[in-house]
């Protein structure tokens, strides 16, 4: 397969898991021949290179450099990942109109779960993958340009990995504190189910671009188990971690989040409306059939995802199944 693929955000967690699993696994790895990297950051995506990627630097608002990168990578298919960032809309608006004049045919969106469910004066920054993704379907309906005509959008959940934020309180107070309220329930998803389901569809092909089981289709993805903030905690236990849960509210969250300088200021904003989401009511569902579908496998349980952190709640690298 002569598949050339663009993942832009590299430097993001979600962006530069998809990519080292495309790159080192052989069910993946096979059907590409060329793999680009657009990041903000390339310092952060030296081990990519190192593993066969091609890293290009993203500049804000050289639209006509970043259309010229893309054309030179020769890109067919390209993974449009926001990136963390105060002007996350800005910077996916202009991913997205480069890939329309680069002539990039598959396209593929990272989104939110529940932004549709988002109210813009409550929740603006989750509400904006609503005008993100506005933007991208419409290249769908242009008969000006062939780009963007195999599109697949993934709603992301939660990810579980946004719990490791409060690693250090959790080992000061034994208490995992979410502003998430005692009842309502959400369903966190493991960055390496996403990770699987974004190969599998970027990888696939179809006599339209992209597989026609995944052209088209809006994949909306959350963990395998609804959990309130005591039942997470026992998940926890089960999986050998002295943990219990606080409800907290919004204002201590912040202060717990504002204690991590890495955190981009808007991912901390978003952090804050996926709560109220839950608080809400709104984060009461699961929906993991498309990740069965595509990947014959199941999603990971919260005991499983608990079970890859050691007793101090720290992260370690996950081994994704292949």
């Amino acid at each position: 397969m002569s598949r050339k693929l663009c993942i832009t955000s590299a430097d993001g967690q979600t962006g530069h898991l998809v990519a080292e699993l495309i790159l080192t696994d052989p069910n993946f790895s096979s059907k590409i021949a060329e793999l680009t990297c657009l990041t903000l950051h390339p310092e952060k995506c030296k081990d990519l290179a190192e593993q066969g990627a091609v890293v290009v630097p993203f500049k804000p608002r050289d639209h006509k450099g970043l259309v010229a990168s893309l054309k030179k990578s020769g890109a067919d298919t390209i993974f449009v990942i926001p990136p963390a960032h105060k002007d996350k809309v800005k910077l996916a608006k202009e991913m997205i109109m480069a890939t329309r004049e680069a002539g990039v045919k598959n396209a593929v969106l990272l989104s939110s779960a529940a932004c549709d469910l988002a109210e813009v004066d409550v929740q603006p920054r989750l509400r904006e993958f609503v005008d993100i993704e506005a933007l991208f379907m419409e290249s769908k309906g242009l008969d000006t340009t062939d780009a963007g005509h195999s599109p697949c959008i993934i709603r992301a959940g939660f990810y579980a990995e946004n719990l490791l934020l409060y690693d250090k309180d959790v080992k000061k107070n034994s208490k995992l504190r979410l502003p998430i309220g005692e009842t309502h329930k959400f369903a966190p998803v493991a960055l390496g189910d996403i990770a699987q389901i974004a190969a599998h569809v970027l990888t696939g092909e179809g006599p339209q671009g992209l597989d026609d089981r995944h052209r088209g289709q809006l994949i909306t993805m959350t963990g395998p188990m609804m959990t309130s903030g005591t039942e997470l905690a026992e998940a926890a236990k089960q999986a050998g971690l002295n943990l219990e849960f606080e409800d907290i509210q919004e204002e201590e969250a912040k202060e717990l989040l504002d204690s991590d300088t890495t955190l981009d200021p808007s991912e901390k904003e978003y952090l804050l409306e996926y709560y109220s989401l839950v608080r809400e009511g709104k984060a009461n569902y699961v929906s993991t059939l498309a990740f069965r579908a595509i990947t014959g496998e199941d999603a990971t349980l919260p005991v499983e995802f608990f079970k890859t952190y050691d007793a101090e709640f720290k992260p370690k690298r996950r081994k994704l199944r292949k």
